[in-house]
């Protein structure tokens, strides 16, 4: 290439350069100068519980009167509460690791809930809320955590496919499977009176701010976009992959990177629980009626380490985390529903009581998981029977039928 058409200095010309490490308060003051999602952020309930009208939006929570706000505070206090125990499990020694999602329970239950029967969600390793929503045993989840078990449940029955740790992998069996109800005509129908068809379908990917630097998500956006697909990408930018802040990895919002596939993208706070449902809800009716993929960047917080083995005060600063502790996700609810007298002091213990409760099962359960059948990997590998799966089944089987005829375990 001449010279003169090059517009970044030649190879050669100069030192190498270095991206310097930058100092613990300019990373602080990176994150402050975007803490609030700039203007583009869509929110319905500030941190203070305040209700923000949104001409695009409202229509889309019309339904969510006092009764499903209560519903909507109570998944999210019940899922913190079997996050919290699974994390004291772990440290106990009764799981091999575990993810925790504290922070992260409006993006999840508000995306999750907005979900029909007939949508499929991939999820990545961190959806404990989604699966909660999808209507999964959280039982079976901590099989995987306790590395008993492989997501015993029912896929299809659940619309939630198994948990997935490689980073960015299920974009692409996401694309593939939306490329699917697109073929097979299940999006874009209409009823006789030229109404939208409640049996159209969508599908939703989570993925973090991590995974949009890998290669799988760029090319499921590719085959998405291409193909139209009716499929929902969720990311939950929690400003950190592992140690590394958000603003070391895209120089824009995240959201807007649809704009390069051709596809919509849209960034909501994702401390907003009627936020999340109702730029969900819109992202999922696009893609049923036919209009292809939605970006979704969902701008919240992690509350807690990556995993359990993570010590996040390693890279991060406390007055960060403080920061976001004045925006939390079930605060926020709770004080809405309490200004607009929408709840009392007994329904917020009631609740609260319940999630004892449902800890508690947890535990006792985990303390005592059952080891499942050997069986078990053949399950839910295909939709209907496969005749290469069956023999390798029985061909298992017998093999573990030989050490018990020897008297061996």
């Amino acid at each position: 290439m001449p010279s003169e058409q090059w517009t970044h200095p030649e190879p050669g010309d100069g030192p190498a350069a270095v991206a310097a490490q930058p100092s613990p308060e300019q990373v602080i003051a990176g994150l402050r100068a975007t803490s609030e999602g700039g203007a583009e952020l869509t929110q319905l309930l500030t941190p203070e519980g305040e209700r923000v009208p949104s001409p695009q939006f409202d229509k889309y929570v019309d339904d969510v009167d006092d009764e499903a706000l209560r519903n909507l505070y109570r998944d999210m206090v019940l899922v913190r509460r079997a996050d919290r125990e699974a994390n004291a499990m772990q440290r106990q020694g009764q799981l091999g690791i575990w993810v925790p999602l504290l922070g992260q329970e409006a993006a999840q239950i508000g995306s999750g809930r907005a979900l029909k029967k007939n949508d499929m969600a991939f999820p990545s390793y961190r959806e404990h809320g989604v699966a909660y929503a999808r209507g999964v045993d959280m039982k079976d989840l901590l099989g995987i955590f306790r590395c008993t078990d492989h997501s015993g449940w029912d896929y299809k029955e659940h619309g939630f496919h198994p948990y997935c740790i490689v980073i960015g992998n299920q974009v692409l069996n996401a694309a593939g499977y939306a490329m699917g109800q697109r073929f097979e005509g299940r999006v874009g129908n209409t009823d006789g009176d030229g109404s939208p068809s409640d049996t159209d379908e969508a599908t939703i990917c989570y993925f973090g701010d991590g995974a949009t630097s890998q290669g799988d998500v760029h090319e499921g956006f590719v085959w998405a976009a291409v193909y139209d697909a009716p499929l929902v990408f969720f990311c939950q930018n929690n400003q950190w992959a592992i140690s590394e802040p958000t603003e070391r990895q895209s120089r824009l919002p995240l959201y807007q990177r649809a704009r390069g596939y051709g596809f919509p993208g849209i960034r909501v706070d994702g401390n907003d629980v009627l936020a999340c449902l109702a730029v969900s809800r819109w992202a999922l009716d696009e893609c049923r009626h036919g209009n292809g993929p939605v970006l979704i960047e969902a701008f919240t917080y992690r509350m807690d380490a990556h995993t359990t083995t993570d010590d996040p005060s390693r890279y991060r600063l406390s007055d960060e985390l403080e920061e976001w502790k004045l925006k939390d996700p079930i605060e926020r609810v709770r004080a809405f529903l309490a200004r607009k007298g929408g709840a009392d002091h007994d329904f917020f213990e009631q609740v609260q009581a319940e999630a004892d409760a449902f800890a508690a099962d947890l535990r006792e359960y985990t303390f005592n998981m059952p080891e499942p059948p050997p069986e078990r990997i053949f399950s839910n590998v295909y939709a209907e029977g496969n005749p290469v799966l069956d023999a390798q089944r029985e061909e298992f089987l017998s093999y573990l039928d030989g050490f018990a005829a020897a008297g061996e375990h």
